[in-house]
């Protein structure tokens, strides 16, 4: 991977044909990130090798293939080009220009509800998307907490919610995950039970 994208978007994952082609890859509608604010484009990659770029006045059918080193040929109305393909998420997908230091970003839209036409709306696409990561993380995990200088737990965030809601013990006692050994965050019940 490229260090430009590398250090522009941190944590990428290279396309695994077993793992992302069938059930990630194939016949989604995939959102193209760059330039959406003005021309919204879709590109779903199908398993003939047809490439559907739909946009709001015309839908273009181009092609597509893949070679064994994971390097996608894309022919696009700008001509033939090669990327590489990286998943950031499974629905954030990146291809990165072989020939060039530029990538584009697609956000995968395919089970998303709501319609996606402008910076605005990835950033609460985003927004939601990590939100509810942040939400199913919380939920799993557990922290100790000091309550009147004694340590206490591992409880998780429910059961800290739970011990404040019945008063046993404040709101804003410190806690800790447990795979910390300080409280140095200064992170409290309250700034979990806000992430519910």
């Amino acid at each position: 991977m490229s260090a430009y994208l590398h250090n522009t978007i941190p944590n990428l994952k290279p396309f695994d044909y077993d793992r992302h082609h069938d059930s990630l890859f194939i016949n989604q509608q995939w959102v193209l990130v760059n330039g959406i604010s003005t021309k919204k484009a879709i590109y779903t990659f199908r398993d003939d090798n047809i490439l559907e770029i739909e946009r709001k006045d015309a839908t273009i059918t181009t092609s597509w293939t893949i070679s064994i080193q994971n390097i996608f040929t894309i022919e696009t109305e700008d001509g033939v080009i090669n990327v590489k393909a990286y998943f950031k998420d499974d629905d954030i997908l990146v291809l990165n220009h072989q020939d060039k230091e530029e990538f584009a970003m697609y956000i995968n839209t395919t089970n998303y509800t709501e319609e996606l036409n402008s910076i605005e709306d990835i950033q609460g696409y985003l927004k939601d998307k990590y939100k509810k990561k942040v939400n199913k993380v919380i939920h799993k995990h557990e922290f100790y907490y000091i309550s009147k200088s004694k340590e206490f737990g591992p409880n998780t965030v429910e059961e800290l919610k739970e011990k404040v809601e019945n008063e046993t013990i404040s709101a804003y006692c410190f806690v800790r995950d447990v795979n910390e050994d300080s409280y140095a965050k200064r992170l409290r019940i309250i700034d979990l039970m806000q992430e519910l």
